[in-house]
């Protein structure tokens, strides 16, 4: 996780010219700023964009949307920081934020300022498993789990490199490690074994010591939870350092800047991601205008646009923007978003969450067939 402590950025957008007293306050949060920023430009536009429609509709129950961005870096401590600062302004909603590390410890601080919290891109399980434990009623995601995605790529390697050695790698933050573990949990359950298990800092840029122990224990299948920082330098420098075990990481690796950070080395890597909604059919118009703004709508763009009409519907369901009257309508019924079919279980969880297996091949990532 980054280490930045840069200055607190929660800057005001108003996205429509109306009377203070006919707006609603909501935010997207996320790293703004930092190794991660390429991640946070994907929740901040996916926002905004959601934020225009829904205003361009006629708002929520008769009021306009003003959408405030704050950047937590990816650090816990600038995410409580931002948190805090979006109690004061009274804002109702946040769509954020992308790190585990950042979401669970400012979710006790919006369930304490009654904002509800809808995260676009938090795996880690305990983020909803442990509000629910403690009667939080008020924090969604729009994603998987990390357990999901666990099963889904120890499940890809059982069938096809049973018999590989593998290496598990995680950065010890509560995203990295959450889906490392639960990967290893998913092998070791169909029995497979791993070889190695490291850890190594997120902030690291020489990995020879980790690819030279590799190496020696003639590793074959490298299983990365953590960021695509990190993922593009470790397989970069694995590459030129004659290892050639290949890289199965996750959602975080999902961004075009893993493929410019690690060059063709990145050719051949697989990951696990949801299904992706910039494909579908369905998103056509709504992707046409994400690329008419020069902006291409990858990763958890339009996961975070569906986080805000998701809350947008409920709240004209509930005719209310009170965080337990949302809450309530979100977990009744269906809704359709951008990134399909949404049902919230009692944990805030979305039911029958997916993920595929993707495959990175000259700067873009594929379905994988094998």
């Amino acid at each position: 996780m980054s280490r930045l402590f840069g200055t607190l950025a929660v800057a005001a957008v108003a996205l429509a010219a109306t009377p203070a007293l006919a707006q609603i306050k909501i935010a997207s949060v996320g790293p703004m700023t930092g190794q991660y920023a390429a991640f946070g430009e994907q929740l901040k536009r996916g926002a905004e964009m959601a934020v225009k429609d829904i205003n361009a509709a006629g708002g929520v129950n008769g009021q306009q949307l003003v959408l405030q961005i704050g950047d937590d870096a990816c650090d816990p401590k600038q995410a409580t920081a931002v948190a805090n600062k979006l109690v004061a302004d009274k804002v109702v909603f946040v769509a954020g934020h992308y790190c585990s590390g950042s979401s669970i410890p400012a979710s006790d601080i919006y369930k304490e300022g009654k904002i509800l919290q809808i995260t676009p891109a938090s795996t880690n399980i305990k983020l909803t498993d442990d509000a629910f434990a403690k009667g939080n009623t008020t924090v969604f995601r729009t994603c998987g789990r990390d357990d999901v995605q666990g099963t889904t790529v120890g499940a890809y390697l059982l069938k096809w490199h049973r018999n590989a050695k593998v290496a598990i790698l995680h950065d010890k933050s509560p995203y990295g490690k959450g889906v490392a573990d639960e990967t290893k949990k998913a092998l070791n359950k169909g029995g497979m074994r791993e070889a190695m298990y490291e850890s190594y800092n997120d902030t690291d840029k020489d990995f020879t010591a980790l690819i030279n122990k590799m190496k020696q224990a003639k590793i074959e299948m490298i299983v990365l939870g953590g960021y695509h920082t990190a993922g593009a330098m470790l397989i970069k420098q694995s590459r030129e350092q004659g290892l050639a075990s290949q890289m199965v990481g996750f959602d975080a690796l999902e961004d075009p800047e893993f493929a410019k950070l690690g060059g063709a080395a990145t050719d051949g890597v697989l990951m696990s991601f949801p299904p992706k909604a910039e494909d579908d059919p369905k998103n056509a118009d709504l992707v046409k205008k994400f690329r008419d703004s020069k902006y291409e709508p990858t990763g958890y763009t339009l996961f975070t646009y569906a986080a805000v009409k998701v809350w947008a519907e409920a709240a004209a369901k509930a005719k209310s923007t009170d965080a337990a009257a949302v809450a309530a309508a979100l977990r009744q019924g269906t809704y359709q978003s951008a990134v399909g079919p949404l049902a919230f279980d009692q944990k805030g969880d979305i039911k029958n969450a997916a993920y595929d297996i993707y495959v990175w091949k000259d700067g873009k990532s594929f379905p994988a067939t094998k």
